[in-house]
């Protein structure tokens, strides 16, 4: 069949590349990932441009405006009404009322049929003008909605955005509103500014790491604990991307690991957090408040990942750049509006100049006796001919058919009194404008300072900036455990309450073992786990508290006497480690551990077996004239002669 596909037909792998392409290309442009020039997703474009289109001062029930919204959004109610919802959690551009669930609980809101909204007054303020915004038809043709929005503001800066598109991802963290604004006016300044994450949920975040908002970046973000009282722990704030609910679950799964030690917790959110944690008795508050940083949700770790739509394609750029191009793009704005202002203000004086000596020079007495339309037009120009140079711009027939349509009732109410004050009123509006575009920068930079006196306040920084260092975890893990062994069978855990107890250790310590055969290996402690028969040395291993061992083994069955000086680094749990040559029948006659180099010089006495022609049946070796190598060093070779026993010397 392949062979008669005619130059029509597409190859089957060819059409699913291109099916591929699109939809990635969709999911991208048209779901994840927001714009840089107004910093929405389409669904909230959609939403807020169908919040103002029935924005008359009210409330609206949320199930209307999903209804409303479905005539430009087409991916179902489902997705608009929970876009609308993080909309109106960031409390930014939507007032609310009812249910709108909670971010610091991760309650949901109540049903769209029972909660209301509308635009804010920071939305209607930077967000819509119809005279600026570029149109496109919707997807069905019938209506028209804006490609983007004409935001005078670092929305998206403001508001944070994530995102997980085809091959890539989108995760920009929100600033703080008020620090935004002086970050704008500096930009028009030319001053250098810096821009860090701000959380609703507040907290204390280190952003050490977070490389202007790029991949790569990092931000560590910890709740904030008190100590109330000797034995209480209060966390007032929790980290951003948490909630009390699965901050409290891994606070309770770290107990149940035996990482942290809690007596009880309570988690007594309402308008504020407030979890509160009980302590046993012998436990510090201090290292408890560690623990719970290392091994719960009272810290994590969140990767920025800066993605914004630009020119119909992706583009990764950071929080300055981004911040820039709102800036630019604001002042651009202003200046339209500014544009757009003076020629409709110039217009509005044009009439009104037009109108008054349409009146007071009784032009309109001129049009009285004529009886066709020609007529009336003639008239009228010939009248207007002699003050045709007071204007600043040439008349048009237009103007002229508009003053045909005054009515008798406004000529005879004229006031050339007010006239005169109308038109002195509109002079000062258009130098005034004037005036503002020749001081672009500066109006800008005016803009923005009055947008935080009149929105700022209540908008302070809630997350608290510092640097913390990262948190050892064997540090502060709890040993509350008692390590079981049982030397003979090989096995050691937390479990085998039967067997003899070794001592004290934590879930999270690893345990090493040298057996007689001459092997090591490490391994993570557990209720019951494998560390070899025969051991002669278990211990916990810490990589950072290396420990100096001194050995004497015998190179097989029969072999020469070796003894070697070594330490544990790099190891591989689980891994069987051979420490001598490895011959068949090879037995390791002394070991012992020792904290640092000078505990272990010391001498040892080797009992030789009697053999013939041999004089002296002991051999003292000192420790001290070998050098502390590796664990795979072969050692140095001590004797020929087999050796019964080694035992400590005392001369």
């Amino acid at each position: 069949m392949m062979d008669h596909i005619t130059s029509n037909q597409a190859p089957l792998q060819g059409m699913y590349s291109d099916w591929f392409l699109e939809y990635a290309s969709y999911v991208i442009l048209e779901r994840a990932v927001p714009h840089l020039n107004d910093g929405l997703k389409p669904v909230q474009r959609r939403i807020l441009h169908s919040l103002k289109e029935k924005d008359d001062g009210r409330f609206n029930k949320v199930a209307n405006i999903i209804g409303h919204t479905m005539q430009y959004h087409p991916h179902g109610d489902a997705s608009i009404g929970d876009a609308m919802v993080n909309l109106g959690q960031k409390e930014l551009l939507i007032e609310t009322q009812g249910n709108w669930g909670n971010i610091l609980t991760g309650d949901g809101a109540a049903a769209p049929r029972y909660i209301e909204a509308r635009l804010s007054k920071f939305a209607n303020e930077v967000v819509f003008n119809p005279k600026t915004t570029e149109w496109a038809a919707s997807y069905d043709g019938r209506n028209k909605e804006p490609v983007t929005l004409p935001v005078k503001f670092p929305l998206l800066l403001a508001q944070g955005a994530e995102g997980i598109a085809v091959g890539l991802a989108c995760k920009i963290l929100p600033h703080n509103f008020n620090e935004l604004l002086d970050a704008c006016s500096a930009v028009l300044r030319k001053q250098e500014f810096d821009l860090y994450p701000d959380f609703a949920q507040g907290g204390i975040a280190d952003v050490t790491d977070y490389n202007n908002g790029l991949r790569g970046g990092r931000v560590r973000v910890r709740a904030r604990i008190e100590q109330s009282k000797a034995k209480q722990l209060i966390i007032r704030e929790i980290p951003f991307g948490t909630t009390t609910v699965s901050l409290t679950d891994s606070i309770i799964k770290a107990s149940d690991q035996g990482k942290v030690k809690i007596a009880k917790i309570e988690d007594n959110t309402a308008a504020e957090v407030e979890i509160v944690i009980t302590l046993p008795s012998g436990v510090e508050p201090e290292q408890t408040m560690q623990a719970l940083y290392a091994f719960s949700d009272c810290e994590v770790s969140i990767s920025p990942n800066a993605c914004v739509i630009e020119n119909n394609s992706p583009r990764f750029i950071g929080v300055k750049e981004m911040l820039r191009h709102n800036v630019q793009r604001t002042r651009d704005l202003l200046q339209l509006e500014l544009e757009i202002r003076l020629h409709e203000l110039e217009e509005k004086w044009l009439f009104s100049s037009l109108e008054k000596i349409f009146i007071e020079k009784r032009i309109y007495r001129r049009i009285e006796e004529c009886t066709t339309w020609e007529a009336v037009i003639r008239e009228i120009w010939t009248g207007l001919r002699p003050y045709l140079k007071l204007f600043r711009r040439q008349i048009t027939e237009e103007d002229i058919l508009r003053l045909t349509e005054i009515k008798i009732k406004r000529i005879s109410k004229f006031d050339s009194f007010k006239a005169d004050e109308w038109l002195t009123s509109l002079e000062k509006d258009i130098a005034e404008t004037q005036k503002n575009l020749k001081r672009l920068t500066q109006y800008a930079i005016k803009w923005f300072e009055a947008l935080k006196t009149k929105y700022g306040k209540g908008r302070e920084r809630r997350t608290e900036l510092t640097t913390f260092g990262r948190v050892a975890a064997r540090e502060v893990v709890l040993a509350n455990e008692t390590l079981y062994a049982d030397l003979k069978e090989g096995f050691v855990g937390w479990g085998m309450k039967k067997d003899e107890p070794m001592g004290k250790c934590s879930r999270m310590d690893d345990v090493i073992s040298f057996c007689r055969d001459g092997t090591m290996r490490v391994v993570r402690i557990a209720e019951k786990v494998f560390i070899g028969k025969d051991a002669m040395i278990v211990g916990l291993f810490r990589k950072d508290d290396a420990k100096v061992y001194n050995m004497i083994y015998r190179d097989g069955k029969q072999g020469r006497i070796f003894a070697k000086r070594f330490t544990v680094q790099g190891i591989t749990r689980e891994k069987v480690y051979d420490l001598t040559l490895g011959t068949p029948g090879t037995r390791v006659l002394w070991l012992s551990e020792h904290d640092s180099e000078e505990d272990a010089s010391f001498k040892v006495r080797l009992h030789l077996k009697p053999a013939l022609r041999l004089r002296n049946v002991h051999l003292d070796f000192d420790f001290a004239t070998l050098a502390i190598k590796g664990r795979a060093s072969k050692g140095n070779l001590v004797t020929k002669n087999p050796v019964d026993r080694v035992v400590t010397f005392r001369g």
